[in-house]
């Protein structure tokens, strides 16, 4: 299903596209031009990638470019190189590393420091290299190691400006890298800079490192900003950008989405509407994936897309359980109308499960989307903060691109009235389905109730729902009860029928 975009961020052709999609994207096409420009990050956190897919970038259209390294080693580059599977045919390379000469004592310098000898031919051979190559793209590395050869701040600045100026006459897009070594932060380099991107990374108590970039600056022209997260890959950065729900528009249609089930949509008003989020709440065991996943079938059996996305349950054990309960969902997989994704929350950051989102709903085309569950989407991420504000955009966007969002969400407790919600979602739902155990005749039910729809009417009494006998089934309503949802009823009117309703499909 194609979403309607409105973007905030003006794409603008005459850019050197930096090389991930999503990068570019932040920087509303790429960089400007024939401007120098600083990619600062700690060690580790990527920045000798990005430069060389910024390098390829320039080789695929046919520009001569040059990388000049103060760090690494030619042997080095291209052993990253070959990691992400690329070739650097075409990539001049200016190695400057310090050869075995400088281990050798000062003492053959007289009237000059070394560092005034060393960074005047080190200067003197990045600039013919230039004039000899001409080339489009130039990449730094490092500014730290230029640092030292300057000595003295000063020294610094003028050799930056300097170089900033010779670039500026000869139609060169600089990428100078600083690996934020420096016990003092020199921020003048920030400030001669044309942009600035700082790549972050750090270490969550649990799981996988996080790395996420931002664009403190880029002069002239609009930008995304904010943090983003990233991640890197064989085949370089994927850069997923922070989700605007305001840049993307487009008229949800009204259809609503049965489940397949008479009682069912008859409880929930006829069905789920498109471009609402729906949020299922109960207690472990109560049915909840097994409603959401009747629905995402039945979506399948009128030749419409769903994607589930599970935190909790495995697969297999999905698709086998509902197999068990008569639910096609095996065979909508098969037929390509179903996407199931097993998500591991600690080797996956927010952005990155955020564009898993929108690549389901722009390119799947799906219209029904499943998390299951908010538990193990928000607890399984404790270091990152604001993640319901996220959620909130997420649903948003989901909304405004016509997809019915399921959201699944599991209380703490089994029975009584303790029962509590360790994530209050409540509020962002457009409805919520509750799902409780009770106890009756001396045994352990389960009942099902709507309390809350925006969209419409809902039917507003609290039925009887089993898995059994390899189906769903719900029961007439318990008009005969009071405190179903305290998980221990009375009858309310003595001498009636037997407290057991009888379930039926």
């Amino acid at each position: 299903m194609a979403v309607a975009a409105k973007p905030a961020i003006t794409m603008l052709d005459d850019r050197a596209s930096i090389g991930p999609g999503g990068l570019n994207d932040i920087l509303g096409g790429g960089l400007a031009r024939n401007r120098v420009y600083l990619l600062e990050g700690v060690p580790g956190s990527g920045k000798t990638t990005l430069a060389l897919q910024f390098l390829l970038e320039g080789v695929k259209n046919g520009e001569s470019v040059l990388y000049v390294t103060l760090s690494e080693t030619d042997e080095e580059l291209r052993a990253v190189s070959k990691s992400h599977g690329w070739s650097l045919d075409g990539v001049a390379i200016r190695e400057l590393v310090p050869s075995e000469s400088s281990l050798k004592s000062d003492e053959n310098y007289t009237m000059f420091h070394p560092s005034e000898i060393e960074l005047s031919e080190t200067t003197k051979t990045v600039l013919a290299d230039v004039d000899r190559l001409k080339p489009t793209r130039v990449v730094f590395d490092s500014l730290s190691e230029l640092k030292l050869l300057a000595g003295n701040s000063l020294r610094y600045r003028r050799q930056i400006l300097a170089l900033k100026q010779f670039f500026s006459g000869r139609q060169c897009t600089v990428l100078f890298l600083d690996d934020l070594t420096s016990v003092d932060h020199d921020l003048q380099v920030e400030s001669i800079a044309h942009g600035v991107l700082r790549l972050e990374q750090f270490y969550p108590e649990f799981g996988a490192e996080r790395r996420r970039l931002i664009v403190l600056k880029h002069r002239g022209t609009s930008f995304r900003g904010g943090y983003h997260d990233y991640a890197i890959r064989r085949g370089g950065l994927e850069v997923f950008p922070r989700l605007v729900a305001s840049e993307h528009r487009s008229q949800p249609r009204g259809r609503r989405l049965e489940s397949g089930i008479r009682e069912l949509d008859t409880l929930v008003g006829g069905g789920l509407e498109r471009g609402t989020s729906t949020l299922i709440v109960g207690a472990a065991g109560t049915g909840k994936s097994s409603i959401a996943a009747q629905f995402a079938a039945a979506a399948a059996l009128r030749g419409e897309k769903a994607a589930l996305f599970l935190f909790d349950e495995r697969v297999d054990t999905l698709l086998s359980r509902c197999e068990g309960l008569s639910i096609p969902l095996k065979q909508a997989l098969a037929d390509g109308l179903v996407m199931l994704r097993q998500v591991d929350p600690a080797e996956l950051s927010p952005g990155e499960f955020t564009q898993l989102l929108r690549d389901s709903a722009e390119n799947f085309g799906a219209s029904m989307i499943v998390i299951d569950s908010l538990n193990g989407y928000l607890h399984a991420m404790p270091g990152e903060r604001y993640l319901v504000v996220q959620l909130h955009e997420i649903l948003t966007y989901l909304g405004q691109a016509g997809v019915a969002t399921l959201l699944i969400t599991a209380q703490q407790g089994l029975i009584g009235n303790n029962m509590i919600s360790t994530v209050d979602a409540s509020y962002l739902a457009d409805s919520v389905i509750l799902m409780r155990y009770f106890e009756a005749g001396g045994e352990v039910r389960q009942a099902i109730s709507v309390m809350k729809k925006r969209s419409g009417e809902h039917e507003r009494t609290i039925r009887e729902f089993r898995l059994e006998r390899g189906r769903i089934a719900f029961g007439e309503p318990l008009r005969d009860f009071r405190g179903v949802l305290t998980g221990v009823p009375v009858i309310e009117r003595a001498g009636e029928r037997n407290p057991r309703s009888d379930a039926r499909g």
